[in-house]
């Protein structure tokens, strides 16, 4: 009997030892981080960054394979089948929340069906008008608008985008009337708001720069909890609103298939708050116009859940059908 007991004790022993061993090992072989955009976009820009922070951190290279279309349920679909080892990554952005809600097709829970791992960086949002629109400040844009409910219209890349859903939130929070005017794209819907076909817009301060800078649109307010060292003139919409905490930004993070195993999720979190711990890349990330988060995998979590109840309520007072 003693003899047996001795036989079990040794072999969970070996078990736990294969498995701490394999965690350490980890990678030993090319690691692929999927994202759900074209290449040569802002967010493959990001996703390139860290994915060369990580190579050099984990001592193996991570490739980017660019999978867009489905509101970047494609991406994530091949993430989940691909096996849970942690060498099939998402890099993903807010559309990994909002698809689940706004596309039939996205038959997975992301909050159960991944593993959150870390919140990587963000891009904050700003409000904009045409460059003639008589409002100044964002204070003054309310006011007019309030006046004339349901005269004036927004535009954004596409129905269900974080550009539409943006503005939808700042109306419900200020209890104001704007038409959605949904473009084939981020770019058509800034020259839609250039010519004062629409006349406010809400997306990212790195994608509506060039437009500020040309003077052809106006920019309000930044939905940041502070001003951009980009335009510091801008103040946030919390400096000139009763909304304190109101924050909107574009943000992105790493996930993995749920079932991977934890310590490797943590040694991925680890490889990029490393990366984040470099002035260097920390650099090259503002200079990108991206804002640096990192932080534990259970924080992320924790985001996820907050946005995905947040922009869920959005979504259904927005009226956005499931397509």
């Amino acid at each position: 009997m003693k003899k047996a007991i001795r036989w079990v004790l040794a072999a969970g022993a070996m078990c736990l030892w294969s498995v701490t061993a394999g965690a350490q090992a980890y990678p030993v072989r090319p690691i692929k981080m999927v994202l759900g955009f074209p290449a040569g976009g802002p967010t493959d820009v990001t996703a390139r960054m860290f994915a060369q922070a990580m190579a050099e951190d984990l001592g193996q290279p991570v490739v980017v394979e660019n999978k867009p279309g489905g509101g970047s349920t494609i991406a994530t679909k091949a993430v989940l089948a691909a096996p849970a080892d942690g060498y099939t990554l998402l890099y993903n952005t807010s559309s990994l929340v909002l698809a689940a809600a706004l596309y039939k097709s996205a038959n997975y829970d992301p909050l159960k069906d991944l593993a959150p791992v870390v919140r990587t960086a963000g891009a904050p949002l700003l409000v904009a008008v045409p460059a003639d629109f008589p409002a100044q400040d964002l204070k003054e844009f309310i006011a007019a608008i309030r006046k004339n409910p349901g005269k004036y219209n927004y535009g954004s890349s596409g129905a269900g985008t974080i550009d539409h859903l943006a503005p939808a939130l700042l109306m419900s929070q200020f209890q104001l009337q704007m038409a959605h005017v949904p473009y084939a794209g981020t770019a058509p819907a800034l020259l839609g708001l250039a010519s004062g076909d629409v006349q406010m817009m809400v997306t990212t301060l790195t994608t509506i720069t060039p437009f500020v800078q040309d003077k052809r649109v106006r920019a309000l307010a930044i939905a940041s909890p502070q001003r951009s060292t980009m335009m510091p003139g801008v103040p946030t919409v919390a400096e000139v609103s009763n909304l304190p905490d109101f924050e909107m930004t574009a943000w992105t993070g790493i996930v993995v298939s749920a079932a991977t195993p934890r310590g490797i999720v943590e040694r991925l979190n680890a490889s990029v708050n490393n990366a984040l711990k470099s002035p260097q890349f920390l650099a090259r990330l503002k200079a990108a116009g991206a804002e640096p988060y990192g932080g534990t995998s259970a924080d992320y979590g924790a985001y996820l859940a907050s946005e995905s109840k947040r922009w869920r309520g959005v979504i259904e007072r927005a009226g956005v059908q499931p397509q």
